[in-house]
């Protein structure tokens, strides 16, 4: 075999793998005091260091139950991990779903403040649907780059409208809310434009008592434009059964949002546009660029080119099992995905669901990091991944 022909064949080998390097075991079933480990989140430092997220499932892999929100750090771009630090235990209930964005927009802490948003419930999620136990909204802030923590702070009256006296006289809202949960994964603060400074959160509701087809879930988002004193809440996408959501900046205060179809009846992602920092939506729509087998996904702004931001989507692409998980790049603010990379997948389907959430950060120009879920939710693993040559 002569050399170019060597060359070539390294060169494709090197592209179907992703340009990555051995993934990094962060959370592991069985270990560090919970049984099983899900829904990571990740962000990266002003220093360099990286914080990951998880639930760490006390007794076993169901949503419901005694469930803490654990933390890990990364000193060296995710090549080693600290020993586990539990940030929220609610007792023998749930605290999940993790947030969390760095705000480094305010002037007395120049170095960075970590916001963590979580949510809890006192009961399965079924139940809560049914309006027999409520989910609540919460945030807690590191001033130390994750040190040291504030005492939780309860949002739900801001960004909530639950309709449950019988637990809190004030949770009276017509809009009878029920079922509630942030992202899963990172939020975003918008960085330039007209709401440079606003953090967003991506979240999604039920209202009402259940319907077919989880039909009464609605995806949404909350804001805040003052370091979390005060909170504003979105439109709700107008596709019933929007679920899980992430978000993500694009030029000229417009964002995206990539949306969880609960429904299932079409496999694909939902992406809405807003051009006001998330208010309104100006434009909503199935991406069939984008399948999806009823899974959660992370969007992240890695860049930009000609005016234009660069996105990175993941998710588990195949539309039918949770497995083959996938980066796709947008150059064009994601109206298309032209640049396809896998990630992590198996061909046997007794080990199916292989992959499953996920969650992106920038690295640097050319590089990201991917904290995902594989080997049948046993692990939560660390990988990078060069996009760019």
């Amino acid at each position: 075999m002569n050399s170019r022909l060597i060359l070539s064949v390294l060169s494709f080998l090197f592209t179907l793998t992703g340009h990555s390097q051995d993934w990094k075991t962060v959370f592991e079933g069985g270990k560090e005091g919970h049984a099983n480990y899900r829904i990571p989140a990740i962000i990266a430092l002003p220093n360099g260091d990286l914080l990951a997220f998880a639930e760490g499932r006390v007794h076993g892999s169901d949503d419901y139950g005694d469930v803490n929100l654990v933390m890990k750090r990364s000193r060296d771009q995710g090549n080693s991990w600290s020993d586990i630090q539990t940030l929220v235990d609610y007792d023998t209930l749930q605290a999940g779903n993790p947030a969390p964005v760095v705000d480094l927009f305010d002037p007395n802490y120049p170095k960075g403040v970590v916001f963590l948003f979580y949510n809890t419930g006192n009961n399965h999620e079924y139940d809560i649907r049914m309006n027999k136990g409520v989910r609540e909204v919460w945030l807690i802030k590191s001033f130390d780059l994750g040190k040291t923590w504030t005492e939780p702070e309860n949002i739900t009256l801001q960004v909530h409208r639950p309709n449950h006296p019988a637990f809190d006289p004030a949770y009276t809202f017509k809009e009878d809310w029920r079922s509630y949960a942030n992202t899963p994964g990172h939020a975003f603060q918008f960085q330039k434009g007209p709401f440079a400074g606003r953090i967003f959160v991506a979240a999604n509701h039920s209202s009402g008592p259940p319907q077919d087809q989880f039909a009464e879930y609605q995806a949404h988002g909350f804001f805040t434009d003052n370091q979390g004193k005060s909170f504003g809440i979105s439109e709700s996408l107008h596709f019933p059964g929007g679920n899980e959501s992430i978000a993500a900046e694009l030029s000229n205060g417009r964002m995206i949002m990539s949306t969880r179809n609960q429904k299932g009846d079409i496999r694909q992602r939902i992406l809405a546009f807003s051009s006001d920092g998330g208010k309104t939506w100006d434009e909503q729509y199935f991406e069939p660029q984008l399948p999806d087998p009823v899974n959660q996904a992370s969007i992240l702004d890695i860049g930009e080119k000609d005016g234009k931001t660069i996105l990175a989507h993941s998710n588990a692409s195949d539309p039918n099992d949770r497995n083959h998980l996938t980066i796709k790049i947008s150059h064009d603010e994601g109206k298309s995905w032209t640049q396809s990379i896998p990630v992590d997948s198996t061909s046997d389907p007794k080990k199916l669901p292989w992959t499953a959430y996920s969650d992106l950060i920038r690295l640097d120009d050319s590089t990201l990091g991917i904290l995902y879920e594989r080997d049948n939710y046993r692990q939560i693993v660390f990988k990078t991944i060069r996009w760019k040559e």
